[in-house]
């Protein structure tokens, strides 16, 4: 039996355990009990399940304690169970009875219809089936959703689908999908005209909380918002590779939207080789690689503060003079002076480049 049901049939229990004065709930039909007011019983079987089944009808009582069975689609799958002689014990079981039945069929639901999606994502349902299912599963077709592909550092008793689950709980609305270890999806349907910075928010508030509830980092791939079930997939793959472009040009950022990719995603889209052709072009002889550390750092922070000197040599805690000639050092080195947009420009589209081609050998 999936742990995400036992949980609820628990946690429901544990609701009303304050109203029934006496050990009460529930056990499957083989007799092991899956929920209990007394925790210690969880996992047990019952001695009397024999007893149980030779008896007909749905409630008996047998040795000071009742028992109700519970019917699910037309099979007795559960039992529900007192032990004590209140004349309510059959009236007790049966409203336990009734809540069981009805989380099981949300259960039952939410699961089929988060399979549904899984299969949508990962290509493994046609196309032309996809709006007959949704329809028996009662899920709108025509609504804005987006896809969240959420990773994560491998750790073990750590579960980032079950935190973003609970950030999420909205049945037949939001998805939860595991994927492996270190991966899970997020299919969320959107609403209102603010999508944009909703979505933004739903974003930080998974990494935020991943990081305190369970001291996990992540990084969260958005794709674009899709207004049919269908293109639930493309936004899915648009996510992976907003994962997949940002950990080479934007590895520092946690949140990466395949939206905000920019020049990003055309020079992925580019042949290595010309990539090398390119960074010839720009750095002679050699001229990239003697760049030093330092030098490169101050490139990257004046990138940063848009061409500004003065508030990169205030963020460096350097003299003016100082950056200045870094500056010149890399107009040196290059033929590129780096306080003209042109150059800059250059400059800053030849590191992206690089870093894609290191990227692109390292996995060659």
């Amino acid at each position: 039996m999936e742990v995400g049901k036992i949980k609820l049939y628990q946690d429901f229990i544990n609701q009303v355990k304050d109203i029934i004065e006496a050990e009460f709930g529930l056990m499957d039909d083989s007799g092991t009990i899956l929920a209990c007011s007394n925790i210690k019983m969880i996992g047990s079987v019952s001695p009397l399940i024999d007893k149980i089944k030779e008896k007909d009808g749905q409630f008996t009582s047998i040795e000071n304690q009742s028992f109700y069975r519970i019917r699910i689609k037309n099979k007795f799958e559960y039992i529900a169970f007192i032990h004590s002689k209140d004349p309510n014990n059959e009236k007790y079981l049966k409203l336990i009875s009734v809540n069981i039945i009805n989380i099981r069929s949300s259960y039952d639901e939410k699961h089929n219809s988060t399979s549904f999606i899984e299969n949508i994502i990962l290509d493994n349902i046609l196309p032309g089936d996809i709006t007959l299912k949704a329809k028996d599963l009662r899920l709108p077709n025509n609504v804005n959703r987006v896809a969240f592909l959420i990773k994560t550092q491998k750790l073990e008793d750590i579960y980032a689908h079950e935190i973003v689950g609970g950030l999420f709980p909205s049945r037949n609305k939001d998805f939860v999908i595991i994927l492996d270890d270190e991966t899970t999806v997020l299919v969320k349907e959107l609403k209102g005209e603010r999508q944009q910075a909703e979505i933004n928010k739903n974003a930080k508030n998974i990494i935020d909380t991943l990081l305190t509830e369970g001291m996990v980092r992540a990084k969260v791939g958005i794709g674009t918002v899709v207004d049919n079930i269908s293109d639930i997939a493309r936004s899915f793959k648009e996510a992976q590779t907003a994962l997949l472009i940002g950990g080479i040009f934007e590895n520092e950022k946690n949140i990466i939207n395949y939206s905000r990719l920019g020049i990003g995603r055309l020079i992925y889209q580019l042949p290595p080789t010309l990539c090398e052709l390119f960074l010839e072009e720009v750095f002679k002889g050699g001229a990239f690689e003697a760049i030093d550390p330092e030098t490169m750092n101050t490139v990257i922070k004046f990138f940063e503060n848009n061409l500004n000197i003065s508030e990169t040599s205030r963020q460096l805690y350097v003299h003016r003079n100082t950056l200045v000639y870094r500056m010149e050092k890399i107009q040196k080195a290059t033929g590129l002076d780096l306080r003209l947009f042109d150059d800059a420009i250059i400059f800053k589209v030849a590191i992206l480049v690089k870093r894609y081609l290191d990227n692109y050998k390292s996995i060659t």
